[in-house]
């Protein structure tokens, strides 16, 4: 059943959702024709511990693009649309909050400029604490501890459970 709104503003635009749900369509077989591409394009890797080798998961995900695209152009066919949003608790009415984004945005850059000379655990604590505080937080020091421990947690999830060293910075040695 479609929502007396939808429908309304289907018919208004012309089939312009329809349109847009195509393209949508069309640029996830595109995405995924493009994986699939670019793994073909993977050398062959042969290793005792990793049997099946590079390939196999961006062979799947092609493959699952472009089957969901599939999927998703024959629902547009048949009349299928998304529900209009009615949003939760937004108030649609009232502006950004471009504070929030811009020290958002700051902590993001500090991160950036920081990781490499500091290390991520450094970085990594003043990005979480500056994040916090930009959506709220006052509680400065409990916000820096949480901030070095998820810093932390990350940094050893990386090393020991997905064998990717992120930068240790000054701290070298220290890890």
């Amino acid at each position: 059943m479609t929502h007396p709104t939808t429908a309304a503003s289907a018919e208004v635009s012309g089939g312009a959702k329809d349109r847009a749900q195509y393209g949508l369509c069309a640029a996830l077989g595109l995405l995924g024709a493009y994986v699939l591409f670019d793994a073909s394009r993977i050398g062959a890797a042969a290793s005792s511990n990793d049997p099946i080798g590079p390939k196999a998961v961006p062979v799947l995900l092609g493959i699952a693009l472009i089957v969901l695209a599939a999927f998703y152009a024959v629902d547009v066919f048949r009349g299928g649309q998304g529900e209009a949003e009615e949003g939760e608790d937004v108030d649609l009415g009232t502006s950004s909050d471009w504070r929030t984004i811009g020290l958002l945005i700051v902590a993001f850059g500090i991160n950036a400029v920081l990781i490499e000379p500091l290390g991520w655990v450094i970085s990594g604590a003043l990005l979480f604490w500056g994040a916090s505080f930009a959506l709220g937080n006052r509680h400065h020091v409990r916000g820096l501890a949480i901030g070095v421990t998820l810093s932390l947690v990350t940094f050893y999830a990386f090393a020991v459970g997905l064998g990717v060293n992120l930068p240790a910075g000054i701290l070298q040695g220290i890890l």
